[in-house]
């Protein structure tokens, strides 16, 4: 299935961008990459036993992009809250490779893809904290990633390829993540994982059945500030590096019209899990982006209480400082509704349950 997906890429790639050669370089080194950390996650039982300790509670950050996951996510683990993971080490998922790698990430720096994220959304690097969900792409070749950027260009509508409630990998998905977690925070003498999952919210109630003690924050924000900033976050990766505002408008309105749909159809999906009861709610914290940025103060409190999480002078008052940035705070990630052909009304009937059960 994974020669399947490659092969569906590369034509995707080619005909869309007029790109063939560079890809196939690309295929290359993925694939040899993949060989190289199974080699060293081999070694990682021989020289690092020991990592193999179960995971207890982790927190884990759910919720479409833009709805302030990133910043949530980096703000805990700053604070020393707990470990995630950084994306050199999503992409070198070995405790040995990463000791022997570690010196050389300045120079590779250079080469990484990190680079054609847009800054304006948020800052990102090798070194950065990322969405856990980008792991299953350098592992797989597979996943909302996947879709998000690559299979949405084709003809066909690929969604069913990466819909749990079609094709389902949970168990092979949340394996790696479990593996991946328990050296990360080996590598980082760590106790407690916090992760971000934004696929999660179309497959909670699977995770919370492999992992029933985690503890979810649930991000919510108004769909018709969400969805349009989501889109212009990927189509603002893929401008910086295939042009993807040049390319045939049939094209391009294909393939926002597909990520809307997908966008949309992750909220859905978590608002129907949550009202007919299949979500353990009292593991599930919900969080809403304006309070996040009106009230940090009173949200972190309710939020460290639900995690269990003692509130020390040190972070009492990193969170007072936050939560006056927050009030001022105004994003350079800047888009238009018009550009994407959407309008105000069109998402607030398509999110017409998210606005009923959480934004009333």
């Amino acid at each position: 299935m994974i020669l399947k997906r490659i092969l569906r890429v590369y034509l995707i790639i080619g005909k869309t961008f007029q790109s063939w050669f560079s890809p196939l370089v690309t295929g290359s080194l993925i694939f040899s990459l993949r060989l190289t950390v199974d080699i060293f996650r081999i070694l990682d039982h021989i020289f690092f036993f020991s990592f193999q300790k179960s995971i207890k509670e982790p927190i884990i950050i759910v919720g479409n992009p833009r709805s302030g996951t990133t910043f949530l996510h980096r703000f805990l683990i700053k604070q020393g809250l707990g470990e995630g993971s950084q994306l050199w080490q999503m992409i070198y998922p070995s405790i040995t490779l990463q000791k022997i790698i570690r010196p050389l990430l300045p120079i590779m720096e250079r080469i990484s893809p990190a680079k054609h994220h847009s800054t304006a959304a948020h800052k990102t690097s090798l070194k950065g904290i990322e969405t856990d969900d980008v792991s299953l792409l350098f592992r797989y070749f597979d996943g909302f990633f996947l879709y998000g950027f690559f299979l949405t260009f084709d003809k066909e509508d690929l969604f069913h390829w990466i819909d749990p409630k079609v094709r389902d990998t949970s168990k092979r998905d949340f394996l790696w993540f479990e593996s991946m977690w328990k050296r990360n925070l080996f590598t980082n003498n760590g106790e407690r994982y916090i992760g971000k999952l934004f696929s999660l919210s179309g497959n909670l109630p699977a995770f919370q059945e492999k992992f029933p003690d985690s503890k979810i924050l649930y991000m919510i924000r108004d769909p018709q500030y969400l969805i349009p900033s989501g889109i212009s976050l990927v189509t603002g990766v893929l401008d910086k590096k295939f042009n993807f505002w040049s390319l045939d408008k049939k094209i391009k309105d294909r393939f926002i019209k597909r990520l809307y749909n997908a966008l949309v159809k992750l909220m859905n999906r978590f608002h129907d899990d949550w009202t007919k009861g299949n979500i353990n709610k009292e593991n599930v914290y919900l969080v809403k982006f304006d309070l996040m940025m009106s009230d940090f103060e009173s949200l972190m409190d309710d939020i460290l209480k639900f995690a269990n999480i003692e509130k020390s002078e040190k972070l009492t008052d990193s969170i007072k400082k936050t939560a006056q940035s927050q009030k001022t705070y105004e994003s350079e990630h800047k888009y238009d509704l018009e550009k994407f052909d959407l309008t105000k009304k069109q998402i607030k009937k398509d999110c017409i349950n998210i606005y009923k059960t959480f934004l009333n």
